[in-house]
């Protein structure tokens, strides 16, 4: 179950359950390769440390380095990410509860330690960008495949990779973005590539740029977001990466959160 625009590296360590879908036999359509996607298997939890480089229209770079935890509980998600460098952000944890179901909104949270309380995340607050990356807050939770309409408009070779080509229309004409277009791998599954589109054009490009198997699952060691409205951009990279490794609920409540034990 994980949400297109994403695949993080720090979707890397937000990803799903085992595939159950399988495409028809006159080929897949647009929803059933999304849900490939949102299906792939990645074990039942997942444990990994990032480093996030943010970079301004000059170059001028900061670097934060993060831990993720994420766990399945069910059809539903958790994922807890701390924040580790540099000093200033130290201490700072994102909580999100992802649920499967397409009407039932996530529950996000943000532990800011200077103000030693946590900041509940909803309504028009999930448009902001997160910790001052190119990630909005709603960017960071799950996407169930039917909040869009999914059109297959083709295949292409990306990145040496065989891909589908699909257009995604939300059905929410609220939605902050208007259109995406999206690159599925054929074999692993994943979003190797996502354009943004709101009403002015062309927001941000996602690009998934080291692909390979971890531990038999396919995993973005190394991903893009460049925000070409900000003249921003967010490099993500996985130094390291666990599956199942029996993560404690612990780790998922909002009572952790000021404790800070991760």
């Amino acid at each position: 179950m994980q949400r297109n625009s994403l695949h993080i590296a720090v979707l890397a360590a937000l990803v799903s359950l085992p595939c159950s879908v399988s495409p028809s036999q006159a080929g897949p359509t647009g929803r059933e390769i999304m849900q490939l996607e949102d299906n792939r298997p990645d074990g039942e939890d997942r444990k990994s440390v990032m480093t996030m480089t943010l970079i301004n229209k000059r170059g001028g770079e900061r670097v934060r380095t993060v831990k993720i935890f994420s766990r399945d509980f069910g059809k539903d998600k958790k994922s807890t990410m701390v924040f580790q460098k540099p000093a200033d952000v130290r201490g700072t944890v994102f909580l999100n509860w992802e649920y499967d179901q397409p009407d039932h909104e996530d529950d996000k949270w943000l532990y800011m330690p200077a103000l030693k309380k946590e900041r509940r995340i909803s309504g028009a607050s999930k448009n902001e960008y997160f910790m001052g990356t190119d990630f909005t807050y709603d960017d960071m939770g799950d996407r169930n495949v039917d909040e869009d309409t999914h059109t297959l408009m083709g295949e292409e070779r990306l990145r040496d990779r065989d891909c589908w080509k699909i257009e995604a229309i939300p059905v929410d004409p609220e939605d902050m973005y208007t259109r995406r277009i999206l690159w599925v791998d054929k074999e692993a599954h994943l979003l190797l590539q996502g354009e943004y589109y709101d009403k002015d054009g062309l927001v941000k490009v996602y690009r998934a740029l080291d692909v390979r198997r971890e531990n038999g699952i396919w995993t973005i060691f190394r991903s893009e977001m460049d925000n070409i409205s900000r003249e921003h951009k967010t490099l993500m990279e996985i130094s390291e990466i666990h599956y199942d490794t029996g993560l404690g609920e612990e780790l998922f409540r909002v009572s952790a959160l000021q404790r800070g034990h991760f």
